[in-house]
């Protein structure tokens, strides 16, 4: 394993025009390029995840799970604007030699997207064989494959949409309102929108799970309670959970990226677009998800040619994708033994 700063020399342009200097990428990679640099896997985490897979994606990737460091060169880049170690709203501006907070350039999934690209040119990578992501993840996933800036053979997305559903938008939105509400916000200071932030994340924890979910883990035993519910004190505990490791800014700034997702904008249409697409897909769905419910990701399946599509029944939502890791191992290995199976006939076939 491997932790490392990309650091750009040159002036980074975000879609909306505005441009930032010495944009740095903090990202991790695991094991190592074979002869053909065609082992490549590529992670695209979700909203405050970080570089390094191998710590909260475990059951699916580690030394042991089905991506492994001996079968795999694994790469995951650690978003723009996010928390750890990239570019973001706390980063010291070079003209102001003050933190950016608000001041820091509006930026869309596309950007995130540049930023994973530029990386990839410095890795020298030029052919990524799965590319994987969940979430804000599986939006990062599409839209570099709709590029088409990289050559990549197998495209790999779960619980994610083409387009940000107004509904989403309006979870987001609900989330920036309850960050905004705290009046810190606005102070410029590194934990300056905390309360607001913890508010936030209680909300959000009810997009990422559902009611059988709380009804199967925070159900109170003591008939005669009238306080202190279990379903209360997680909430709470959930939120100083973030806040004691994420910051309101790049929370805020985040969410307004993942509400950009579009993959028609500039183009036709979404529709089209997935049409385009060339590469061996798998969609997986979670029935459970009320963030991003199945019929996003069937619309997916339903136009990128020959995709196939699993839905998973889980009790966690969501975060089902997180989870469920057993499974999902088992979901995406028997896709991928298909690919490599249909691969070796089509060889044989033509030699």
């Amino acid at each position: 394993m491997s932790s490392k700063t990309f650091k750009y020399t040159e002036p980074f342009v975000f879609e909306n025009g505005r441009q930032i200097d010495d944009l740095q990428i903090a990202y991790h990679t695991y094991g190592k390029l074979n002869a053909d640099r065609d082992n490549v896997v590529w992670v695209c985490h979700a909203l405050t995840a970080n570089s390094d897979v191998f710590d909260w994606w475990k059951g699916l990737f580690g030394e042991n799970d089905l991506f492994n460091p001996r079968d795999y060169f694994i790469v995951c880049a650690n978003v723009l604007g996010s928390h750890y170690g990239s570019s973001g709203p706390l980063s010291v501006n070079p003209q102001t030699d003050q933190p950016y907070y608000l001041s820091f350039p509006q930026f869309t999934v596309r950007d995130i997207v540049q930023a994973n690209q530029l990386l990839a040119d410095h890795l020298e990578i030029q052919k990524i064989d799965i590319l994987i992501g969940g979430s804000l993840g599986g939006q990062q996933a599409l839209e570099w494959a709709a590029s088409a800036q990289i050559d990549i053979s197998h495209l790999i997305v779960i619980a994610t949409n083409a387009v940000h559903s107004p509904w989403g938008i309006a979870y987001n939105e609900s989330q920036r309102l309850a960050i905004t509400a705290d009046r810190t916000f606005y102070a410029n200071k590194p934990d300056g929108g905390s309360k607001g932030l913890k508010a936030a994340r209680s909300l959000a924890l009810l997009s990422y799970r559902s009611y059988d979910t709380y009804a199967a883990t925070q159900a109170e035993s003591d008939i005669e309670k009238t306080e202190q519910y279990k379903a209360s004190s997680y909430q709470s505990y959930q939120g100083d959970k973030l806040v004691n490791r994420f910051n309101a800014y790049s929370y805020w700034f985040l969410s307004k990226a993942m509400d950009s997702h579009h993959l028609g904008r500039g183009r036709v249409s979404a529709t089209q677009t997935l049409q385009q697409l060339k590469q061996k897909t798998l969609v997986i769905g979670i029935t459970t998800d009320v963030l991003f419910p199945p019929a996003e990701q069937q619309f997916i399946a339903q136009h990128i040619t020959g995709a196939e599509y699993y839905q998973l029944d889980s009790l966690y939502g969501h975060d089902g994708f997180l989870i469920e890791t057993k499974t999902l191992s088992q979901i995406i290995s028997g896709f991928l033994a298909a690919q490599f199976a249909e691969d070796k006939s089509i060889e044989l076939t033509t030699a």
